[in-house]
């Protein structure tokens, strides 16, 4: 019990320095000639402020300037129109109609209130920001390297063979992994060179297939606009995987981009052999909607549709995002 009382000695003594101070308050509230004296006034605000201390020294520290700012040009106010107001008996009407001396005493409660609001709205607001930063970096991480390996493989049989296409199977190569490290960390990108990195990666792939592929992409756009960077790719990625790579003729895959009045369009069809059908989505497509959902929240439409052996993408961005 003693330890106790010494741990909390201070507290103790904040207390009953409070409790004395509302004492001698309403003392001097019932001695004075008329109630609600500036004196009595000064003396809550103190009792107020001192509450407030006792509960959250470092906010009272930290917030002093702002209490004083907001105290002191209320209390003269208060004291000219008690002291010096002509029109006195009206001013006692207000006063007792409105309670105005207990809503000006516990003014460091309210702002200390509003302002403990903020900071955990703000502080949640952060949580959220860097959170979402976070999911962000690690969903771009996630972009799957297995185009490359395959790429390099490709290229070493080539230079084997003293092809003529290797060198500019590096340049290529290059270029999109200079894009993707580079570029796939800006928040956005301008809609012409997102282009040029899907052209690249189509051109890498024909190189790699002794089959006869139908592929066209058709670009009608305005190429300054401006979007995320790597959100097609993966879409068209998905369309070799589980198109191309499982048919051994008439495979196809046909992309539209363009745009009208409110969205940046991106289609993308391709047929595929329904045997091959896989049971799982894979992370590419849950990468994808994972990052739509952290850019673009409610700004956009994903939409899919299967008929026969034919599947369809459509992904819309808004231009105003």
């Amino acid at each position: 019990m003693i330890s106790f009382l010494k741990k909390r000695k201070r507290a103790i003594i904040g207390v009953l320095a409070l409790i004395l101070l509302f004492l001698i308050t309403l003392a001097i509230d019932r001695l004075m000639s008329f109630r609600d004296n500036p004196i009595t006034i000064v003396l809550l605000a103190f009792f107020w402020i001192g509450f407030v201390y006792l509960l959250k020294p470092s906010f009272v520290k930290k917030y002093w300037k702002l209490i004083v700012l907001f105290y002191v040009p209320l209390l003269l106010f208060f004291t000219y129109i008690r002291l010096f107001s002509v029109d006195f008996e009206a001013y006692a009407k207000i006063k007792e109609d409105i309670h105005f001396l207990f809503l000006l005493v516990p003014l460091p409660l309210f702002l200390g209130l509003c302002l403990w609001i903020y900071q955990q709205w703000k502080w949640v607001q952060n949580l959220k920001a860097e959170k979402s930063k976070t999911e962000l970096s690690l969903l771009r991480a996630q972009i799957n390297p297995h185009f490359f390996f395959n790429t390099l493989n490709n290229l070493y049989a080539l230079t084997i063979k003293n092809s003529k296409q290797a060198p500019n199977v590096i340049l290529k190569l290059s270029d999109m992994m200079r894009y993707t490290i580079y570029e796939g960390e800006k928040e956005t990108v301008k809609l012409g060179d997102e282009i040029e990195y899907l052209n690249n990666y189509i051109e890498l792939h024909k190189i790699r297939y002794k089959k006869t592929v139908d592929i066209s992409f058709k670009h009608e756009i305005d190429t300054s606009l401006s979007i995320a960077p790597l959100l097609f790719i993966i879409l068209l990625e998905n369309a070799f995987k589980h198109g191309i790579e499982t048919l051994t003729e008439n495979a196809f895959i046909h992309i539209k981009l363009y745009e009208d009045k409110e969205f940046i369009n991106f289609e993308i069809e391709n047929n595929f052999d329904p045997k091959e059908i896989s049971e799982t989505n894979g992370i590419g497509l849950t990468n994808l909607k994972g990052r739509l959902a952290l850019i673009y929240q409610k700004k956009y439409e994903l939409d899919s549709c299967q008929e026969n052996n034919t599947y369809k993408v459509t992904l819309k961005i808004s231009k105003h995002a």
